[in-house]
């Protein structure tokens, strides 16, 4: 992705070199199935648990302009171009999104990125980096331990600079998906059905989150920012953190009742789906999958 010389979002607060208050307990133990970090990361990959998604307390923030917590940490050439990188894909979904929304008769409001290393709290509680990057709707923050990258690309196969804007850029969708007001609708609807049932919604969640996700990939390739080989990174990383996958290679088989995020298939139909029509009248998740 061409990065070279373009804007850096402000909106990015810098927590690194912190450690987080609490222990390693609370929504981070969902859908971990007793598989322990590795498996609490495969399976969370990509939006975290659900407990945090829908999290309550806090008031709604959204962050402008870079802030220092105070920390000493001394990042690595890696970890400066990292951050670097990120803070330009969270420009590029602030002006893709500010323009859809506009279009849409709507007002885009920019959510902050958190970068944190280890555990970090937000409004959602208390999180350990294995849980993978997060979003967080009771404060409108992207919570992302840099370290992620390394994971993505060693452990996941799912290499390149492009699996990581998809990772913002998947839970950009989620703060995309609270000014919609359907993360609100859900988390009635968890309310009054069963955890199978509730796992069909959560489902058409994540892959809205990655429809959207295609959408801003979309614009992205018309602005000229994506260079060769871009999309085929965002399809190899969503194919690698399909449920299917995952349960497959943390438990040699396939449970479809207990899906959260979606097929490895899923996952990439819908991106492709986003990065097709590039709007938000094709997105709609929840009709297709819960007939």
């Amino acid at each position: 992705m061409k990065t070279r010389g373009r804007r850096r979002s402000s909106n990015i607060e810098d927590r690194r070199g912190q450690e987080g208050a609490g222990g390693f307990g609370g929504p981070v133990a969902i859908g971990g199935g007793g598989l322990g970090i590795v498996g609490i990361i495969l399976f969370l990959l990509f939006g975290g648990d659900l407990d945090s998604l829908f999290g309550v307390g806090g008031s709604d923030q959204s962050g402008a302009g870079i802030q220092d917590g105070g920390s000493a940490y001394v990042e690595t050439a890696e970890e400066e171009e990292l951050a670097d990188f990120v803070a330009v894909v969270l420009a590029d979904t602030e002006e893709i999104w500010g323009k859809v929304f506009e279009e849409n008769g709507m007002t885009y409001q920019e959510p902050t990125l958190v970068l944190y290393t280890g555990s970090v709290q937000s409004a959602c509680g208390f999180n350990s980096a294995a849980v993978g990057p997060f979003y967080c709707p009771g404060d409108h923050k992207l919570y992302i331990d840099l370290s992620f990258y390394n994971e993505l690309k060693n452990r996941f196969n799912a290499p390149g600079d492009f699996a990581m804007a998809y990772v913002v850029a998947h839970e950009v969708g989620h703060h995309v998906q609270t000014l919609l007001g359907v993360n609100e609708e859900v988390n009635r609807i968890r309310q009054r059905v069963s955890e199978e049932e509730y796992n069909r919604y959560s489902v058409a969640m994540e892959l809205q989150a990655d429809y959207l996700a295609g959408v801003w990939a979309k614009h992205a390739q018309e602005k000229g920012y994506l260079e060769e080989g871009d999309f085929e990174e965002a399809m190899n990383a969503a194919s690698a953190i399909g449920d299917d996958t995952i349960q497959r290679r943390a438990r040699g088989y396939v449970v479809p009742e207990s899906f959260t995020h979606g097929s490895s298939a899923q996952r990439m139909e819908w991106f492709n789906r986003g990065f097709k029509y590039g709007d938000l009248d094709h997105g709609d998740t929840f009709s297709v999958l819960l007939k």
